[in-house]
């Protein structure tokens, strides 16, 4: 083995220092190689290998080895980085894709929930609608105005309603005499004496005819409406 190869060994060993086997598995292949020569093998003896006959040969051969591991190690890390780059990339498209998405979900159901939604109504029409829906005021024969004196139906003339006629007999009574709308208390006895009434009315609901018990059940809403009304 001459002396010049040493330094180029060392110098490949300090910077390729993974590939440091190819090369000494080169420089020992060598005299296998030369016995083998010997023996009449050849360089292409034993199936027709490639053998270094020297020193530099082995070297070239380590070199082109290094430089075929090198080469391939870089393409393997340039793919890598590739496929990093495009699976990044993918992702962003993604989480962009799926925030378009949601927010469009978001946008598509508010706009539904409002063309659903009933329209706003002014003040005028919430008082026009409330009178549109209220019962019918009772007539003077109904309900004195002067007196109080209520007439009532046949149906609510039957004698388990008797308490509730006498307790709305003298509260429309002390309303005619005061000459002006109820006071709160009068007004909230009321409407407890006439809800107390309809509960009991219901309860009997199959002992009357369907259209008297109909009957009766207006006359004690207008009743109760009566009341938001001062008399005269």
């Amino acid at each position: 083995m001459k002396i010049r190869t040493w330094p180029l060994m060392l110098s490949l060993f300090k910077e390729h220092r993974f590939l440091c086997g190819i090369l000494c598995w080169s420089f020992l292949a060598l005299p296998l190689a030369a016995q083998m020569g010997g023996m009449g093998m050849g360089r292409r003896g034993m199936g027709g290998g490639n053998f270094a006959s020297t020193a530099q040969q082995g070297a070239s051969y380590g070199m082109a080895s290094m430089m075929r591991a090198q080469g391939y190690q870089n393409l393997q890390n340039s793919e890598a980085a590739e496929n990093l780059q495009t699976a990044q990339s993918q992702q962003i498209d993604n989480r962009k894709k799926w925030t378009d998405t949601y927010f469009d979900m978001r946008k598509t159901n508010r706009k539904a929930r409002a063309d659903e939604a009933p329209s706003r109504i002014s003040h005028e029409d919430a008082i026009r609608l409330a009178k549109s829906v209220a019962p019918p005021r009772l007539s003077s024969t109904q309900l004195d105005p002067t007196t109080g004196h209520i007439q009532y139906p046949l149906v609510l003339q039957d004698s388990i309603f008797t308490p509730y006629r006498s307790e709305l007999d003298s509260l429309f009574a002390g309303r005619a005499s005061s000459g002006s709308g109820l006071q709160i208390r009068q007004f909230q006895a009321i409407r407890t004496t006439l809800t107390k009434f309809k509960e009991v009315l219901k309860e009997h609901v199959k002992d009357y005819p369907s259209s008297e018990y109909g009957k009766a059940r207006v006359f004690l809403n207008s009743l109760s409406n009566e009341a938001n009304f001062p008399s005269g």
